[in-house]
């Protein structure tokens, strides 16, 4: 196996030798040693002398170089042989992160981290959406780059990674997600709100469903029917396939362009710490998603944005919110809100459907990810005259059901995102309005697939 090595001057250069000759022995073709700092034990000027292995100074930015090296030198696998304190907890993950998103295995002493891609890229553009974590707003921002897409004349298909998939892939389209074939679903007991029917319901394109069990540190699914459903999208012509992630999980297809979510309240170190680096190096745009009202989370982000761009300069940034809208007219009616947001989030959501869709919010459950928290939420419910509630968790087998008991109406609403206005003394704002910076990740992706295929 061809690998770079990782070395640095803490060592003394024949104790270092000595690492390389071990690993030679064992069958690796060491091509290039590659500094990440120290200089206690280097020589006058700086040198190491490995014999006849190439040495490639890492200088102040270790990370540039291992990429440029890699681009080089072509290896197989990354080989550590560096150690505290030149290369700490964070540092040594940010090297991770480059060799994994370089599809390339990172090899240490008492560890290894495989690459998150497990198969070869599609004959078709492919997009990915990726977040930081559950209920990130993936799946709004996969419908509207579906949407998108559609508009430009394009054909999307969606594929929707989750962790209620079904066993096999299943496409799904409109006819597929009315509220009658949802509650036909329920009855048969499979999952009636897993994200492709999510995804299919507002995004009017096709959809295929697909499941993974398990998620490691840089994302990889443990096992997953995604590649399956990837190739079931391009046989349907796909352009583009949209790889929707699950959860801090990651499509284990390759993509040609994507776009990472995450949440403005986000801690610092879940974006930019352990494998975070690696999600901002897979991606080329950033959307983050404000919480509750215009500029909640927004101050958080003048903490995260000199992290993102020290990692990521030249990544795209736009900062959005979520608009609920409902999938028919409900002016004019009291309305029961079911939502997975949080209490103050939630809050938020009923003021904007009161102000954009006409109708009365007469009580909000916050419950619709807890099955018997929502029984109780509705059980002690005002009059209402219909139920508008997120396709999630129990939408269908417990809220639209008790709904329908009622005598209310069922309508679904979707969460789109749009471009936030933070307030004047923000330091930090967008590169753009999120739907033009959506279209530019397409025809990234687009332009992308046609160099390599």
């Amino acid at each position: 196996m061809r690998v770079i090595a990782l070395v640095d001057g803490e060592h003394y250069p024949s104790v270092t030798r000595w690492g390389l000759q071990s690993a030679i022995d064992a069958g690796t073709d060491v091509v290039a040693a590659l500094i990440v700092g120290g200089v206690e034990k280097l020589d006058a000027e700086g040198r190491m002398d490995l014999g006849d292995i190439p040495v490639i100074g890492g200088g102040a930015d270790p990370r540039a170089a291992l990429g440029d090296a890699i681009g080089e030198r072509r290896p197989e696998a990354i080989l550590d042989l560096s150690d505290e304190p030149v290369l700490g907890y964070d540092r040594r993950m940010e090297m991770v992160a480059v060799a994994l998103a370089n599809g390339l295995p990172y090899v240490g002493s008492d560890f290894r981290f495989d690459p998150p891609f497990t198969e070869p890229a599609l004959p078709a553009p492919t997009l990915a959406v990726i977040g930081t974590g559950k209920r990130a707003a993936k799946t709004a921002v996969a419908g509207q780059t579906a949407r998108i897409a559609a508009s430009l004349g394009l054909r999307p298909v969606v594929v929707a990674m989750g962790r209620g998939g079904p066993p096999e892939p299943v496409l799904a389209g409109p006819e597929d997600v009315t509220l009658d074939a949802l509650l036909r679903r329920a009855e048969r007991g499979d999952h009636a709100a897993s994200d492709y029917l999510e995804d299919a319901l507002p995004s009017g394109v096709p959809t295929i469903g697909a499941r993974r069990c398990g998620g490691g540190i840089g994302g990889r699914p443990f096992v997953s029917n995604v590649p399956e459903a990837a190739r079931r999208a391009v046989d349907l012509r796909a352009d583009p396939v949209v790889l929707e992630g699950s959860g801090a999980a990651i499509p284990p297809v390759p993509w040609d362009a994507g776009i990472l979510v995450a949440p403005a309240g986000v801690t610092a170190h879940h974006l930019t710490g352990y494998l975070g680096p690696l999600r901002l190096l897979l991606s080329d745009l950033l959307i983050f998603i404000i919480g509750a009202g215009p500029i909640a989370g927004a101050d958080n982000l003048s903490t995260l944005y000199p992290g993102v761009r020290r990692l990521r300069p030249d990544i795209r940034i736009a900062i959005a919110d979520l608009q609920p809208v409902p999938l028919a007219d409900v002016r004019g009616k009291d309305a029961y809100l079911a939502t997975t947001a949080q209490p103050a989030v939630a809050g938020f959501l009923a003021a904007s459907l009161e102000r954009t869709a006409g109708c009365r919010v007469v009580q909000v459950s916050t419950h619709l990810a807890d099955r018997a928290a929502l029984e109780r939420d509705l059980a002690d419910a005002p009059p209402f005259d219909v139920l508008l509630t997120e396709l999630k968790a129990a939408a269908v087998d417990v809220a639209a059901r008790r709904a329908l008991e009622r005598g209310a109406q069922v309508v679904f609403v979707d969460n789109r995102p749009r471009t936030a206005r933070p307030a004047e003394h923000e330091t930090v704002h967008g590169d753009g309005e999120v739907d033009d910076l959506i279209r530019e990740v397409i025809g990234l992706a687009r332009r992308r697939a046609g160099m390599r295929m």
